[in-house]
């Protein structure tokens, strides 16, 4: 909602302001199409020269993020540390043998079933289920010093593949000023070529030209940039949800009683979407 808002503002105040002043805004509706095309065209075939399928695709949904925001919210962390307990639950009361089915084949487990939401973030899942993987099948308890260094390996590695597509906008924002050079250049040249025309003319090419300047750097600072910072955060903020599943499940390992593990989960949490230490304490009274 906000980036709408925002957008509105952007426009209102940039050509709101312009009109307020007098400036005419037929130059610049009559070059936008060519130079907008120009701009936008090269920049986006930069940015499928410079990025792979995966990542121009992941473009197209962190920008859909910025309009519907994270995907995590307090239900999502408090189901996350549910999840982790209960396994670990089943783990001391039944024993390695009860758990292997659910973290074989978390989709067909009635224990992941539980959390629907949770089961479609295929890497969550699979960290969760592999860090249970190595206490089921080692021999002797594997070191939470150990599992600890593994989870922070995973997590920075899909915390760097997830941060990509913002990568990518933040090179086409810092593409598309000069690509406006690019096609302000092109305007001057089209000038040049019609140096003989009378000065009413020339006036609205070199205009024209300059309306290419314009639009890279409004684009660039003014759209672009802004979207490329608003997904690295939504990145961020997602990400937050790998931290607490972490910190739970090393807690366990740790040998923590259940409210220092809910403490230390919860402090990975930011604190507009962090649950209470009662609604989370409560919460696992019927798991």
């Amino acid at each position: 909602m906000f980036v709408i808002v925002g957008l509105v503002m952007l426009f209102g105040c940039v050509f709101g302001f312009y009109v307020l002043h007098h400036g005419p805004m037929e130059p610049i509706i009559e070059a936008a199409p060519i130079e907008l095309g120009t701009i936008f065209g090269a920049g986006i075939s930069a940015m499928l020269i410079g990025n792979s399928l995966e990542i121009i695709k992941g473009v197209g949904g962190g920008i859909g993020k910025t309009l519907s925001g994270p995907a995590y919210h307090k239900q999502e962390f408090m189901d996350t540390i549910f999840l982790v307990v209960k396994l670990f639950k089943v783990f001391k009361a039944e024993g390695a043998v009860a758990l292997e089915a659910h973290i074989e084949n978390p989709e067909a487990s009635a224990i992941f079933g539980e959390y629907p939401k949770l089961l479609k973030d295929h890497a969550l899942i699979a960290m969760i289920a592999d860090t249970i993987r190595l206490l089921v099948t080692s021999n002797q308890p594997p070191k939470p010093e150990a599992v600890e260094d593994y989870l922070n390996v995973a997590i920075k590695a899909h915390h760097t593949a997830a941060l990509k597509p913002a990568e990518a906008m933040a090179a086409l924002e810092g593409a598309l000023p000069a690509l406006g050079i690019v096609a302000c250049v092109l305007g001057v040249v089209k000038t040049m070529a019609a140096i003989d025309q009378p000065p009413p003319v020339l006036g609205g090419l070199i205009g024209s030209a300059l309306v290419g300047t314009f639009l890279g750097v409004f684009l660039a600072y003014g759209i672009v940039g802004p979207l490329s910072q608003r997904m690295k955060q939504i990145v961020d903020e997602e990400g937050e949800i790998y931290q607490v599943a972490k910190f739970a499940l090393v807690g366990h390992l740790q040998g923590y009683p259940v409210p220092l593990i809910i403490e230390t989960a919860r402090a990975a949490i930011n604190h507009h979407s962090q649950p209470t230490f009662a609604e989370v304490f409560d919460g696992l009274r019927g798991k």
